[in-house]
């Protein structure tokens, strides 16, 4: 834990909710200043655009890409050496030649994320994100101030603007941040981002004995829209429906992180009557795809190129599901071409009723994760987030076998000691009990799909009948 994450703990409630709010101040100032406005014109400008301009555009920026990837950044200018990948051949390349190049791995961004950077270094003013992603393996983002301005202003002028909302507006927001750090607190389970009118709602302490003090932040702040864990919002509205709470209706409900099922979206818009909008983005921010009014999921093409491949490795046809490739244009100064993500879609046959001319995505059929059961009740995903800035785990698995107790499997580099174990039981048990039995067991590698992914949690709870699948 950081100064200032222990700094943030031990700080009364009032306090924490003045430490939100500078947080969101500084967010804010970050993400929607600059270029943020300029940015979400051009995204709503090219949104109408046909597949001859999508085409032209990719193939534009995709050589653009290739160029700088070839001449500048460390890890291609080794890796392709022997591709033959002069500029001239570049300038020659069509969408469909990015096939021809080599798969870039989550282990390589893993353990050598400076290699992708331009030139080996990073960006002046820029900030590294630390974060495991849907699969428990650690990876190592760098971002400069314009490409969070770009990547909020797609959001914005994406799924935002389609589901009628904007982030300007009021919000309640459901993440993994520990804005509640005390798993034991008798609440609010909330903290109040004033700057950007955001109510910031702990996932890990909604249960049938707290759920009326959700309820009742919501109907106080009355946010304009929700966004967030599709899976936390689901759990809040059964357990509102179950106690015959009256909830707030906002005009939207954004969704992300897991795959919204059929049965989520009913409840979900049953109890808060509003639509669903389904969002999937990585946090590499390589590829962006978003639900339309018409409940189209629209591939982003200005987010970058996306390939869907079968075991083979050939571009799988629509309705056939393949693992997920994304090369992306929002980042800039960090390069992934090609970047296997670990999850698996499939593309969808025909157009879409909006009249958007962007590729279809049938399904995401990916991100498959059991929920953690707290011996309270609370139910609980994006439990993988232990794993963020742990430098000497390369990957890692929760498996949680009964009420009050956790086995962690890790994939370690030689520096891991007591200490990182030390840590990851004080994350477990913080969002758990402090009585929580919490097993850490080095392996040497954990079980895949046939997709190349793994289940970064998974619950014998569940196994056996006693507990809910976000899948």
């Amino acid at each position: 834990m950081s100064i200032s994450e222990r700094a943030y703990a031990a700080s009364p409630t009032w306090l924490q909710h003045g430490m939100v709010s500078a947080f969101g101040w500084r967010w804010r100032r970050l993400r929607l200043g600059g270029q943020w406005p300029e940015f979400t014109r051009e995204y709503r400008d090219r949104e109408r655009w046909s597949r001859e301009q999508w085409r032209d555009y990719g193939t534009r920026r995709l050589r653009q890409l290739l160029l700088t990837a070839v001449q500048r950044v460390p890890h291609y200018r080794t890796e392709w050496a022997g591709l033959g990948l002069t500029a001239d051949r570049i300038n020659r390349m069509e969408l469909e030649d990015l096939s021809t190049l080599p798969i870039l791995s989550k282990d390589v961004a893993r353990r050598s994320p400076e290699a992708l950077l331009v030139d080996g270094a990073v960006p002046p003013g820029s900030q590294v994100h630390h974060t495991s992603g849907s699969t428990g393996t650690p990876i190592a983002t760098y971002w400069t101030p314009q490409e969070m301005q770009r990547s909020l202003a797609l959001r914005e002028a994406r799924s935002a603007g389609w589901a009628g909302v904007s982030y300007s507006q009021s919000r309640a927001t459901f993440s993994g941040r520990m804005v509640v750090p005390d798993p034991m607190s008798p609440g609010p389970y909330h903290r109040y981002n004033v700057f950007e009118e955001q109510i910031y709602f702990s996932p890990f302490h909604l249960s049938a004995a707290t759920v009326g003090q959700y309820v009742d932040a919501l109907r106080r702040y009355h946010p304009k829209w929700f966004n967030g864990y599709a899976f936390s919002y689901y759990t809040l509205a059964r357990l509102a429906k179950e106690h015959a709470l009256e909830c707030h209706s906002p005009q939207a409900i954004v969704t992300t992180s897991e795959k919204v099922t059929g049965q989520m979206r009913a409840v979900m818009e049953e109890v808060f009557r509003c639509k669903v909008y389904e969002e999937y983005g990585t946090v590499e921010d390589v590829m962006y795809a978003c639900e339309c009014e018409r409940g189209g999921l629209h591939v982003n093409p200005d987010a970058g190129i996306v390939e869907i491949v079968d075991e083979h490795d050939r571009p799988a046809p629509p309705g056939q599901p393949g693992r997920l490739l994304a090369t992306g244009f929002v980042r800039e100064h960090q390069i992934f071409v090609r970047f296997a993500l670990g999850d698996e879609a499939c593309w969808a046959e025909g157009s879409c009723p909006c009249g958007r001319e962007m590729p279809l995505l049938r399904e995401i059929t990916g991100r498959i994760e059991d929920a953690v059961v707290g011996p309270d009740g609370r139910e609980m995903v994006r439990f993988h987030g232990i794993f963020v800035n742990q430098p000497h785990v390369i990957e890692g698995q929760i498996v949680q076998e009964t009420l009050d107790s956790i086995v962690v499997k890790v994939v370690t580099t030689d520096g891991f000691s007591s200490r990182d174990v030390d840590n990851i039981r004080g994350r477990i048990q913080a969002r758990l009990t402090p009585q929580t039995q919490v097993e850490v067991v080095s392996v040497s590698s954990i079980p895949r799909t046939k997709a190349g992914k793994y289940q970064a949690v998974v619950s014998r709870l569940a196994q056996r009948g006693g507990s809910v699948e976000t899948t």
